[in-house]
């Protein structure tokens, strides 16, 4: 559990880092940037709509691990449309609530 608690957390700091020199050099101007090249029907349009499907996927499996409640529509939006800033922070967050338990962590206390 420790390394993937690191791994976490290296991969949260070198996001972070790199987004800071990517909004340095590019602006903020995300969405032109994300569905531009969908619109264009470009490899990297093909490679934006993958990952959407991951954000989508991270968002269902936020929603569906705390059962649908008005919380998990919150962190479910989060999930979405924070990525993996969201994802390490609420895995880290899980892994130390849940005490290191990876079936609590990725099914629910529920299930």
């Amino acid at each position: 559990m420790n390394l993937f608690r690191a791994f976490l957390l290296a991969f949260l700091a070198l996001f972070l880092l790199y987004s800071v020199v990517v909004i340095a050099n590019e602006d903020t101007n995300l969405f032109a940037a994300f569905f531009g090249p969908m619109a264009q029907m470009t490899w990297a349009g093909q490679f934006n709509l993958d990952f959407s499907g991951f954000l989508l996927l991270s968002a269902l499996w936020t929603l569906w691990r705390n059962e649908f409640t008005a919380t998990a529509w919150v962190l479910g939006l989060l999930a979405f449309f924070g990525g993996m800033v969201f994802l390490t922070i609420y895995l880290l967050y899980l892994s130390f609530r849940e005490q290191g338990d990876i079936k609590i962590m990725l099914l629910g206390r529920s299930r």
